[in-house]
């Protein structure tokens, strides 16, 4: 039973896209693990545990982590610095 409610809380957590069933069903396998790991409490209200993996990312699994950033090859290189306008103190 706990583990249909996890499954269940886990799948839900993500929003759905394009195929939704598919994807959702790679998005609970890719974070059931980190779900029961890192946010039991959360389970199985689904807010609560996309809630808790997103305030946990940098403790998730390369899998899971994958699954808020779909489109970016590497989710664990932060974005480069911002660069600051040139000042006008020039000479």
């Amino acid at each position: 039973m706990a583990a249909m409610l996890l499954v269940g809380g886990v799948t839900g957590a993500f929003p759905a896209m394009g195929k939704e069933n598919a994807t959702r069903q790679r998005q609970a396998s890719a974070c059931q693990g980190d779900a029961l790991r890192l946010c039991t409490t959360s389970i199985p209200d689904e807010g609560r545990i996309a809630a808790c993996l997103q305030r946990k990312f940098d403790r998730l699994s390369p899998r899971c982590r994958a699954m808020f950033h779909p489109a970016t090859p590497d989710s664990t290189t932060p974005p480069p610095p911002a660069q600051e306008p040139p000042s006008g103190d020039h000479v």
